[in-house]
């Protein structure tokens, strides 16, 4: 029986907050930059820990960008905070010019993102970014499950020489990541074994997954399930290896079904090893206003969607 311990719940943004006050002990070259969010970035236990190394940029989130690749030149590992549609849609030109093209060691840290983002609407709630971002050559793409990883990932990339993207979000989720786990960045972690149906997914996805093969259990289908962090690089060996023993696979993701994870999984698979692939994601919309769990339920990005999902990929096995 898929039975998982829930160490508490938490938003992963409170994950990469708590990360970044470890890393403000540990690391003296570890500054922070902010566009005016610093409390919903979670940022402040940083800023009152290290006054000096915390720069409050304002509305101006290209000079936050330009800034933060400056700084990687006298040593400094810059942590950039706000908004994921402001983190990637508004300063892409400066990313792609100062930071990966530069290969700058700036860490790009993005919350807020996808449709849990809520009632601030579609302007905000970004489903583009991933593809966004893991396009740009030496850009690191990092979407964590919940608080526990987020704060893994955060100590992580600061040890990670290159640009890096951390995509992390608003809601309170259960966090099913031990305080013993050991971040990996590229490596898959495999959640649950089985045999018949394989699901890959990231961020908040990660759980609603877990409930998925829960449900799917009951069925009498045996899921493998992929905790797919690392969007770039991918862990092509381990979508592989699970593949090949499932037969079909189901990527899910708070993201477009277009350019995110399952468009770097398909490519695995038409490279390697032809097999059935359904998609849980947005499908070519933008959101709008409302509650977080009513919207992913709305555009198709729930529970139930990824066991749909995935009682049609094994229909379509041979």
């Amino acid at each position: 029986m898929i039975e998982f311990e829930i160490f508490g719940n938490k938003d992963t943004r409170s994950g990469f907050g708590e990360g970044l006050r470890q890393l403000g002990e540990k690391n003296p070259n570890v500054v922070a930059l902010c566009a005016d969010l610093t409390g919903s970035l979670k940022m402040d236990a940083f800023k009152d820990e290290n006054p000096d190394r915390f720069f409050q940029v304002g509305i101006a989130e290209a000079n936050m960008i330009g800034m933060a690749a400056g700084m990687t030149v006298g040593g400094k590992i810059p942590f950039t905070g706000t908004f994921a549609n402001f983190s990637t849609g508004r300063v892409y030109d400066q990313i792609r010019q100062s930071v990966a093209y530069s290969n700058k060691n700036v860490k790009i840290c993005a919350s807020h993102a996808g449709l849990t983002l809520g009632e601030d609407g579609a302007t905000h709630q970004i489903l583009e970014d991933i593809g966004m971002m893991k396009m740009l050559p030496n850009m690191c793409v990092i979407v964590p499950c919940d608080y526990e990883q987020t704060r893994q990932a955060t100590l992580a990339i600061a040890d990670y020489v290159g640009p890096v993207y951390l995509r992390f979000g608003r809601p309170v989720m259960p966090i099913i990541t031990p305080e013993t786990a050991k971040f990996e960045i590229g490596k898959a972690d495999v959640l649950i074994e089985g045999t018949d149906v394989t699901i890959i997914a990231c961020g908040h996805l990660v759980w609603k997954s877990i409930e998925a093969a829960q449900k799917l259990e009951a069925q009498g289908i045996s899921v493998e399930l992929i905790n797919m962090h690392t969007i770039k690089p991918l862990d092509v060996n381990a979508i592989l290896k699970s593949v090949q023993k499932t037969g079909c696979v189901v990527t899910a993701e708070e993201h477009m079904i277009h350019g995110g994870l399952g468009d770097s999984v398909a490519q695995v698979l038409i490279q390697n090893f032809l097999a059935p692939q359904e998609y849980v994601g947005v499908n070519d919309t933008f959101g709008e206003s409302g509650n977080p769990m009513e919207l992913m339920t709305k555009y198709g990005i729930d529970t139930d969607n990824v066991v749909e999902a995935a009682l049609k990929a094994i229909k379509r096995k041979k």
